[in-house]
């Protein structure tokens, strides 16, 4: 199996983790034995979000996504957003906070949990009141993610056919599965040609000139 970061191998993930006997759980209970809780921070890109939203939709597949309200790359309050928070609703995933330190601000958008973007040790298991820090324990215990196109521990698919985990949550960030390229540059940069279309669609939607 080739461990790509692209959507076959995503497909090929998911496959394995029901052959192991997981079910898809999210972060509404403490964990059990044999919960796999998908999360994803979404860091860049909503259209990203939602492509693997409904890659995994159609595969019977139900996630928590968490949204920024203070990112730099898309904005939450604009249509667009609003419009992406409600597909991830529809299409039968969570929507978590993805919160920069040291603020979390959870409105009605969100269920009552959160994570860190670009945790320190210092606060990656800081907690509010009356919400779950995606981090803290007992969620935080079993845990693989594949932060800047890497698996520290290597690619999880193979324990997850074997049910090796007692439980997990797996980190996925849907920036890399979805656009192409076989390093975190390739992919970026991929992303940021996707991105000038979309903006120049914009453009062009806002009666803009560029003739």
């Amino acid at each position: 199996m080739n461990c790509s970061f692209d959507l076959v191998h995503y497909g090929e993930l998911l496959a394995a983790a029901r052959q192991g006997g997981y079910r898809f759980a999210f972060f509404d209970r403490p964990p059990e034995p044999g919960d796999l809780i998908l999360r994803h921070d979404v860091d860049l890109s909503l259209q990203a979000a939602l492509e693997l939203a409904s890659f995994e939709t159609e595969r019977g597949v139900s996630a928590t996504y968490f949204l920024m309200t203070e990112g730099e790359f898309y904005n939450l309050d604009s249509a667009r957003g609003v419009s992406a928070l409600q597909t991830l609703r529809e299409l039968g995933h969570g929507v978590g906070l993805h919160a920069v330190w040291p603020k979390v601000a959870l409105d009605d958008r969100f269920d009552p949990v959160f994570s860190w973007h670009n945790p320190d040790r210092h606060f990656m298991q800081e907690t509010v009141d009356s919400a779950v820090n995606a981090m803290h324990s007992p969620f935080g215990d079993w845990y693989r993610s594949d932060s800047n196109q890497y698996w520290r521990h290597g690619c999880p698919h193979e324990q997850l056919a074997r049910g090796e985990f007692e439980r997990l949550q797996l980190l996925v960030h849907p920036e890399i599965w979805v656009y192409p390229g076989a390093t975190m540059r390739e992919t970026m940069l991929s992303m940021l040609d996707a991105e000038r279309k979309r903006r120049l669609d914009q453009l062009a939607k806002d009666k803009i000139d560029l003739s």
